[in-house]
């Protein structure tokens, strides 16, 4: 008798990088799910397209800084001089922030519990108050890419 493990988590081969748009660099979706704890319970096609609309949205709300940094002779975010105060790679990992907060809220929002119980509501709850946080830390990883401060006000 042999016991096979099913739904164990692990994905059998490395989905492959996604092109960005030459300038943004391209996104790993391995990486992202080490760094977000994104297990394969989710799939990869899921996967890729929560990074594929986060990166169309990230890069439309950064075309402008994009342009600029263009006309300034940077043909890639690798050769966009950091202000002296900010650590080298700078730029990269808040880009990369931003999209990976954007698509882990959108996955968070779409993979939540289906339950009558009061419980599965508790934690369909959980997930949307995390999806905001994500999206939030999307907003602030932009700003600061942008070069403005991060500010959250909330109706009371």
């Amino acid at each position: 008798m042999s016991l096979i493990a099913y739904g164990t988590g692990e994905a059998s081969t490395p989905a492959a990088a996604i092109t960005n748009n030459g300038f943004w660099p391209a996104i790993e979706p391995e990486a992202f799910r080490d760094a977000e704890r994104a297990d394969t319970t989710i799939t990869a096609a899921r996967v890729e397209h929560a990074l594929r609309v986060a990166m169309a949205d990230v890069n439309r709300q950064l075309a402008a800084w994009q342009a600029a940094r263009e006309e300034e002779g940077a043909a890639t975010l690798e050769d966009v001089t950091p202000p002296s105060w900010q650590l080298p790679g700078a730029y990269p990992l808040l880009y990369r922030r931003a999209v990976y907060a954007t698509a882990m809220a959108s996955l968070l929002e779409r993979y939540r519990d289906h339950s009558a119980t009061g419980e599965g509501d508790e934690r369909g709850e959980a997930k949307d108050l995390a999806a905001d946080d994500y999206r939030r830390d999307a907003r602030w990883a932009v700003s600061e890419i942008l070069g403005r401060t991060h500010t959250t006000v909330e109706l009371i």
